[in-house]
């Protein structure tokens, strides 16, 4: 994670007598009117400041620094009515609250002051949102979740379980509530003249700070201009939500880049934050058959790349920064915000939540489809080159004999196009509602409508199995996944499928 300011600020209480005002956080720790930490106040109604994306706890003992229990979780409000509990004759309760703003670098331990304190943390209690959880690698089922127009990604902004975000091709956002009503969070379909040969609206990400910063970023077929062009030009533009969280401001667009692009095919379009907090976008080729501008092995170009960039900074003529330890920084003529190249379509990747490996589905030329997995722990895929156009699949393409292998990485699964003709990548599910299917990769095929999955361990790929056969889902778009890690399915056609237990 990139390194964030400490949030957390703790006090301790002691309940003795009663005071005329309640407790309030300033800007060090919590303390009350005219008086040092720690400080008195009584069993009734007290407050905190209201920060917002802040949540506050409080803990309970009997002992001034050690043995204190959680007896409030997670508290949203700024106002706490007080415990219910009476300490015995002649004891008090001594009091500890934690505020803990959804980061990873707090430290509920630890005063302010810097004086620890022996607590015991809040067990986070979660419900499934999907239904009760079933036991074992249960046989699964489509079900449906719902129609749209042109459907081609799904997601949900970090811990946000009671709403689905569906990205319609045309440059729609709909938002599909609990309670299974609808409401539009963005319309752009001005920004987008053509959703023909795969151009639209493709890519969505909420900033893992979305909570607090209300940004999202769409990845879209802008029209061509005199200078980005000649066929479309790519565009990746961050948004910004209203004071209504249902709505976003399509005027708060603010251009992070554009691309050139040559053709109407092969745009790539998928955008998601990695687990280090940067933005990773993906750019096909630039369309044609065959790589005809030999894109994908030039480090000139973003088209037949991964790009990794940094949104919550900007570097001198840019509207990010580029990460220090992108691996092409120091190379004469490279891309800066190359992440990894050799890509020919990378149709919709993933991160595993869990292990931070980045699953990459790559569209085939004539003969093979292919799947590479770049593991955290060999480096997430940084410098990779995964050899298109010289290699498609594991095989040679350019030449058909002899071509140049050195140095590339062969993909971890490939099918033939006997099987199907165009990958659409999906996720590993992590979800709650399936707890057997943990650590499962699913993804489907375009043309023959299957839906296929594979465990992934020690650098191979096991236990493949076909769950869904031919025909069983028309023309899969993508995949998408909402805030608890159940995974869905789209339909070219425009329904969504979620994926769960018979």
């Amino acid at each position: 994670m990139k390194p964030s300011p400490l949030r957390s600020r703790l006090a301790l209480v002691l309940l003795v007598v009663a005071l005329p005002a309640a407790a309030q956080f300033v800007d060090t720790e919590v303390s009350g009117p005219s008086s040092p930490a720690p400080f008195l106040v009584t069993k009734t109604s007290w407050s905190w400041e209201d920060i917002p994306c802040v949540t506050y706890s409080v803990h309970r003992s009997l002992q001034p620094s050690t043995g204190f229990s959680c007896i409030l979780d997670g508290a949203r409000t700024n106002t706490w009515v007080g415990d219910p509990a009476t300490p015995g004759a002649g004891s008090c309760f001594y009091y500890l609250v934690t505020a803990y703003d959804g980061k990873d670098d707090n430290s509920p331990g630890a005063r302010s002051d810097g004086t620890p304190r022996s607590i015991t943390p809040c067990a986070r209690v979660f419900t499934c949102p999907s239904g009760a959880p079933v036991a074992g690698r249960v046989p699964l089922r489509l079900r449906r979740f719902g129609t749209f127009t042109a459907p081609i990604f799904l997601t949900a902004p970090p811990g946000d379980y009671d709403r689905v975000f569906v990205l319609e091709r045309a440059g729609i956002i709909r938002i599909q509530h609990a309670d299974g009503t609808r409401s539009v969070f963005l319309d752009i379909r001005d920004l987008i003249p053509s959703i023909g040969g795969e151009k639209g609206a493709l890519g969505l990400a909420f900033h893992p700070d979305y909570a607090c910063n209300g940004k999202f970023y769409v990845h879209y077929s802008a029209a061509a201009t005199a200078s980005c062009g000649p066929e479309n030009c790519a565009t990746i533009s961050e948004f910004q939500v209203t004071a209504d969280p249902d709505v976003a401001d399509p005027a708060s667009e603010r251009v992070l880049r554009r691309q050139s692009d040559f053709a109407s095919n092969h745009n790539g379009g998928w955008l998601a934050f990695g687990p280090d907090g940067y933005l990773y976008a993906a750019f096909g080729d630039g369309g044609g058959a065959g790589d005809p501008n030999e894109t994908g092995q030039d480090l000139g170009t973003r088209l037949g790349k991964i790009l990794r960039i940094d949104v919550d900074r900007q570097d001198a003529g840019l509207q990010y920064a580029i990460p220090p330890d992108n691996p092409f920084v120091s190379v004469p003529g490279a891309r800066d915000e190359i992440w990894c190249l050799g890509v020919r379509n990378p149709w919709r990747n993933s991160f595993d939540r869990e292990t931070g490996d980045l699953y990459i589905a790559d569209v085939g030329q004539g003969r093979w489809e292919e799947i590479n997995v770049a593991t955290a722990a060999s480096g997430g895929g940084r410098g990779a080159n995964f050899g298109w156009d010289d290699m498609e699949g594991e095989a040679c393409y350019e030449p058909l004999a002899g071509c140049i292998t050195a140095g590339h990485v062969l993909p971890d699964y490939v099918y033939p196009h006997s099987d199907g003709c165009s990958i659409t990548g999906g996720y590993v599910y992590r979800g709650c509602r399936m707890p057997g299917w943990h650590g499962t990769y699913f993804f489907a095929d375009y043309c023959d409508e299957w839906i296929d999955c594979f465990d992934y361990s020690a650098g191979i790929a096991t236990s493949y199995q076909r769950l869904f056969p031919a025909g069983s889902v028309g023309g899969p778009y993508s995949f998408g996944e909402d805030a608890a890690g159940e995974i869905y399915v789209l339909e070219g056609g425009g329904i969504i499928w979620r994926i769960e237990p018979q």
